[in-house]
């Protein structure tokens, strides 16, 4: 096997520095003096929406008349009150009807989708200006970052995993899908031909083909230099798939011919990236007879990046890879803080830290020792504390207007003069193993839902985020039923709230479709659960007063208990 490296791309290396560097150093001004930049962000949003329905009912155009940018963040938190996406939805709904100049001024050029407290998804709205010049010029600072710190970058084929571009359409036509798949389609030709796979890939319905394809069409290059994908669970699962079918995608990259089944309306433009070679096909079954498990730093010796989240709950998936990679030549960054509702910023260098971009969103914060109290102090970005954890509250030009992410980010230095964060958790109530962000309400209504459809009696249940299995487990109390009954119904009954799960959460159906997600195993508890449980924490020390705890969570310690009250 050839093992010489990837060349520099030095036209396309130049023409990615010379627009980054540009962007770079606009990031770096609006960066000198986050107040005043977040003054004047503001007033350009409010500005530009000032004649929209919530503007209107929201007197944009007198905090607009503020002389100080003190008195406009005065005014606007008096106008304006922090929302969350159930309070925003009857106007996305007027919106998706065809109504314009509702959220935003003129109307969505796509809707990015995402699950929402009440089952029904989020629809968040998205203007093509946002998308051409927020989106467009973030993606390109990011791909400059790259060049900077690897010049070979993009001297090689590119693996990147986006969601699908188009999902469906709106009342009014109005597609709703991903950004980042819609991104990937209008990237620059000059990279868009080293791409491993078309964006079409992603349209796959079966997971394990979908994950077959991607890497079949990825193994045939052996100068992959760049792979990025947000979940580092997809990454253990891609990496499963060539562990258990090598030798049948040696074959396929032999014939040039996939021998799954692909959905005829995919065919024609999946097939033409699959290329007949035997010479590699070869070389990838040599790999196998020498190696019990081939990986990664075997069959693309020449990875250049790899870039995931590393933050929250990503370092379990990323402990079952680590090993597998050579990171000695690849170099392996957090993809940033980004989420559906906003692209926050990303990191600039191998730290886990995102630099934030003061002049594309306006940012306040609540100290998270105060999420509980009935009057919270909103903070601005310059007024963050290094070492200090936030709730993150957003407004942009996209129709979210003191919006609550629910998102925990801790704070860490400065770039220039903006404090930088990176992402936790989210905030209780909202676990998210591989991106699925369920609900606590979401797995009540749930069991609930269930319990009535079976007619069975359910006094107490907790469900816990398994991050180490990548799983959810469930602990139901029954009740008055013997042992045996209560075993035999179990098994059931977590199924069942499994299924509805699925009905309920898009993105939770999603991840177990996909497999990232695995079963949910259920747990029997004994009776009088909850007493039971609050008898073991008050013997550690809570105290009676405070005893409070969500019905979803990831905490190990608390399952800990649980599992001590579970019948054997």
């Amino acid at each position: 096997m050839s093992h010489k490296g990837p060349h520099i791309p030095f036209f396309l290396n130049f023409g990615l520095r010379f627009l980054g560097l540009f962007l770079h150093t606009k990031l770096r001004i609006a960066s000198r003096f986050p107040y005043m930049e977040a003054f004047k962000t503001l007033h350009s949003i409010l500005r530009q929406n000032e004649f929209t329905a919530y503007g209107k009912a929201h007197h944009f155009s007198e905090i607009l008349q503020a002389e100080t940018p003190g008195e406009l963040f005065i005014r606007f938190q008096r106008a304006v009150p922090a929302n969350d996406y159930e309070k925003l939805r009857p106007l996305v709904e007027r919106q998706k009807m065809g109504e314009s100049d509702v959220l935003i001024t003129g109307s969505p050029v796509m809707y990015a989708t995402t699950s929402g407290t009440t089952g029904k998804p989020k629809w968040i709205p998205i203007s093509r200006s946002y998308l051409r010049t927020l989106y467009h010029r973030m993606s390109e600072h990011w791909l400059y970052i790259f060049v900077r710190q690897r010049p070979r970058a993009f001297g090689g084929h590119i693996l990147q995993i986006v969601g699908k571009d188009v999902e469906g359409y709106a009342p009014d036509g109005t597609i709703y899908g991903s950004v980042s798949g819609m991104l990937v389609k209008e990237i620059p030709g000059i990279l868009r031909k080293r791409y491993t796979a078309p964006a079409e890939v992603m349209n796959i319905s079966d997971p394990q083909t979908r994950n077959y394809v991607i890497m079949t069409l990825a193994l045939q290059w052996e100068d992959l230099t760049f792979w990025a994908t947000a979940n580092p669970s997809t990454i253990v699962e891609l990496l499963h798939t060539v562990d258990e079918r090598l030798e049948q995608m040696a074959d396929d990259i032999e014939h040039g011919v996939f021998s799954v089944e692909i959905e005829p309306r995919l065919q024609d433009a999946i097939a033409t990236y699959l290329h007949s070679n035997p010479k590699r096909a070869n070389q990838l079954r040599e790999l196998k007879k020498r190696y019990a498990t081939i990986s990664p730093k075997d069959y693309f010796p020449h990875l250049q990046v790899l870039s995931t989240w590393k933050c929250g709950n990503a370092k379990v998936y990323i402990e079952k890879f680590m090993d597998r990679f050579n990171w000695r030549q690849t170099l392996y960054t957090e993809l940033g803080y980004i989420a559906t509702e906003c692209r926050f910023g990303h990191p600039i260098n191998a730290s886990r830290e995102s630099v934030l971009f003061p002049q594309y969103h306006y940012y306040e914060f609540v100290d998270e020792q105060e999420l509980d109290l009935p009057n919270k102090h909103f903070l601005q970005l310059s007024e963050l504390e290094r070492g200090r954890r936030y709730c993150v509250y957003i407004t942009t030009n996209c129709g979210l207007y003191r919006y609550n992410m629910n998102d925990i980010v801790e704070v860490g230095g400065k770039f220039v003069n903006t404090p930088t964060v990176h992402f936790i958790s989210k905030v209780n109530g909202i676990v998210s193993l591989t991106g699925e962000k369920l609900y606590e309400a979401q797995f009540i209504r749930a069991v609930h839902q269930v319990a009535e459809i079976y007619n069975v009696s359910v006094p107490f249940f907790v469900g816990f985020a398994n991050a180490n299995e990548s799983s959810y487990d469930f602990y139901f109390e029954f009740g008055k039923r013997s042992e045996k009954q209560s075993a035999d119904i179990l098994k059931l009954f977590t199924r069942e709230v499994d299924a509805k799960l699925q009905q309920i959460n898009m993105e939770y159906e999603s991840k177990r479709q996909s497999l990232r997600l695995k079963e949910p195993m259920g747990h029997l508890l004994q009776p009088n659960a909850y007493t039971r449980f609050k008898e073991l924490c008050l013997k550690d020390g809570f105290r009676d007063g405070q005893f409070k705890f969500n019905l979803l969570m990831q905490d190990t310690y608390r399952q800990g208990l649980f599992n001590q009250i579970v019948k054997e």
